[in-house]
């Protein structure tokens, strides 16, 4: 489901009777730096993007120091047929972006498979 790379952060995805949660580590990060929406193949898609400038300059104008930092990272996940895409919710809290996907009932998705007749 999800491949780790050096420069990717740490992602958890955890499974209980009711729903799916996805852990992603994102410290120093705010909402404000997320992007979380399902696209046009129904995949959850993660984008996060940072940018920061720091400077420090003398008083004539010259720079002494100046610190660029950028960020950029996307994770497209396939999600199950069984996840209610309505009522996924996400929330940044303590360095960590947290993704609730809610499960449907049986019932919900048995009426959401297509029997397709064989001729």
């Amino acid at each position: 489901m999800v491949r780790a790379n050096a420069t990717a952060p740490a992602i958890n995805v955890f499974e209980t009777e009711k729903e799916y949660k996805v852990e992603l580590a994102a410290p120093g990060m705010t909402k404000e730096d997320f992007n979380v929406c399902i696209d046009e193949e129904s995949n959850l898609v993660i984008t996060m993007e940072k940018k920061v400038e720091n400077k420090e300059e003398e008083k004539d104008g010259r720079y002494l120091r100046r610190e660029f930092s950028y960020s950029k990272f996307q994770q497209t996940m396939i999600l199950p047929d069984n996840v209610d895409k309505e009522n996924i919710s996400a929330v940044v809290e303590n360095g960590v972006l947290n993704i609730q996907l809610p499960k449907l009932s049986e019932e919900a998705v048995k009426k959401a498979e297509k029997r397709i007749e064989v001729k």
